[in-house]
């Protein structure tokens, strides 16, 4: 599939037909997963296939009773061995390069799901502790998400805001003022050069 038609077609869907994922399909997804960037090339991220329904049933049950996860042919658990990166960047790597890793990864695999016509949600509303208990995680291990995987249903997509909302040049506050880059920035804020107001509507008032 074209690399754009997946990047905005991918959606976080919560309705799924009972159709059943092929392994091969879900060996695709996995594999897709270990081409993300890590720190260190430490790829401190591991992967529970969860497909019976009574341990899916356990896992929706600790996940705010989210009942729609349940109708989700599979669920992938992203798993982070943070210690690890702990050992070579301290308190950062474990803290925070070790959550970058594993996103990094879940993002290749939502991508992948919709390349292979299936749709996906990134749950990470859980009792971390509770999921650990059912799939038998050892202490040190942090659970990062709860990916659903399926047949599901296209969906709009959501509102996306403009660029113009988002990026500064050299500096923070200082915006592109060239309408040929940013044509909707006059039109819709007015010209402007610096932080004025709060929220992302207020950056951009005159």
């Amino acid at each position: 599939m074209d690399f754009d038609k997946v990047l905005k077609g991918r959606r976080s869907v919560r309705k799924y037909s009972n159709k059943k994922i092929s392994f091969d399909k879900i060996c695709l997804i996995l594999d897709a997963a270990r081409y993300a960037p890590s720190s260190g090339n430490l790829q401190n991220w591991n992967f529970i296939v969860v497909e019976d329904n009574e341990r899916k049933r356990k896992i929706v049950d600790v996940a705010l009773g989210q009942d729609w996860m349940f109708d989700a042919s599979t669920f992938i658990v992203v798993c982070s061995r943070g210690e690890e990166i702990g050992k070579f960047y301290k308190q950062r790597g474990e803290m925070l390069y070790s959550v970058q890793n594993c996103a990094a990864a879940i993002q290749n695999m939502l991508l992948k799901s919709y390349d292979l016509g299936l749709q996906s949600c990134w749950v990470g509303a859980f009792d971390e502790n509770a999921v650990k208990r059912i799939l038998m995680i050892p202490e040190e291990i942090r659970v990062q998400a709860i990916i659903t995987i399926g047949y599901g249903e296209e969906v709009d997509m959501p509102r996306r805001y403009d660029l113009n909302n988002f990026v500064f040049l050299g500096e923070w506050g200082i915006y592109v003022k060239d309408s040929k880059i940013w044509p909707l920035r006059d039109t819709l804020y007015g010209p402007v050069k610096k932080k004025s107001g709060k929220g992302i509507l207020g950056w951009f008032k005159k």
